[in-house]
């Protein structure tokens, strides 16, 4: 019987960030001593993984990948854009992301412990890609959608390889038509979210703080007006209007054409077509959006790393 049980390798990998073998390996070199098998990672260079654990993961890529009438979009994350353009890490994000089609809902907690192509989980992977690449790395969030009949389009904009890039959306398109019509149409919605950013699939999907934080700086700015309060009250109600029509993704204007809400687009589409289409919902992941970059003094860090 092996001096170790599943919880110490499982402890041993959170300590140090090694592979799930080399754990293995090492507990049973040290009896199932979890300490001692720290320190011969530590000796063999194999814990390198602990001490990157901590650095801030803002570059990398996002993965599309549809299956079917489902897509999903994954994001993944890594210290440096050169680590981006590494074989073995889009490899991952790739396989991921495929990886990802199979699970339920949007958890990356269920997605890291999904079984991972070639064995082992995602998770497994991951951790085996920090200790050889040599940086940190983390499997941020997933987003998936789908449709009982019509299509899923995938779009990645400035791709870094197939299905791979900085900015990656999906349009789900409900409908009857063929995909002769709903490809090239769910290729411009998808080319106009990247560019417009929309915050929602429609005015009332906003989210309520958002509108809130806009609406109490509506009403800063109505108030410096030194108008009366009615008229205080209107100014903020249009400004929240304009607001929600400028950021819900169906009345926007069209990007190719500056005129056209999207609402009108695809119901025009649906007309030409025969066959009524619904834009029934959409992913947009950007890199790294809402992760604070810390700034590093480089010149120090050498500096440092010369006298320790």
């Amino acid at each position: 019987m092996a001096a170790y049980t599943a919880a110490d390798v499982k402890a041993l990998r959170e300590k140090t960030g090694a592979g799930m073998m080399d754990c293995k390996k090492a507990l049973a070199e040290t009896n199932g001593d979890v300490e001692a098998a720290v320190d011969a990672l530590r000796a063999k260079g194999l814990a390198a993984a602990q001490k990157k654990s901590s650095r801030t993961a803002a570059e990398g890529l996002v993965g599309v990948a549809v299956e079917g009438t489902k897509g999903v979009a994954v994001e993944v994350n890594s210290e440096t854009d050169f680590v981006a353009k590494n074989d073995q890490f889009q490899d991952f994000v790739r396989k991921t992301t495929e990886t990802a089609l199979g699970v339920d809902g949007d958890d990356v907690e269920a997605l890291k412990a999904a079984s991972y192509p070639g064995g082992g989980t995602v998770a497994d992977k991951l951790t085996d890609n920090v200790a050889t690449i040599g940086e940190n790395q983390q499997v941020r969030r997933m987003k998936s959608v789908s449709v009982s009949n019509g299509i899923v389009v995938p779009y990645v904009h400035n791709a870094a390889a197939t299905n791979l890039g900085k900015i990656g959306v999906l349009v789900a398109l409900e409908s009857e038509a063929g995909a002769d019509v709903l490809e090239p149409l769910g290729k411009q919605l998808a080319m106009h979210i990247a560019a417009a950013f929309p915050m929602a699939l429609n005015a009332d999907d906003l989210d309520a703080d958002v509108i809130e934080r806009e609406r109490a700086i509506a009403a800063e700015k109505a108030a410096e007006s030194g108008k009366p309060a009615e008229v205080q009250e209107k100014m903020v109600d249009g400004a929240i209007k304009k607001f929600a029509k400028e950021n819900a993704l169906l009345s926007q204007v069209f990007v190719m054409d500056n005129k056209t809400p999207i609402a009108d687009v695809v119901a025009q589409a649906g007309k030409a077509a025969g066959s009524a289409i619904v834009l029934k919902d959409y992913v947009r992941f950007q890199l790294g959006e809402g992760i604070e970059k810390e700034e590093s003094d480089f010149a120090a860090e050498v500096a440092a790393a010369v006298k320790g």
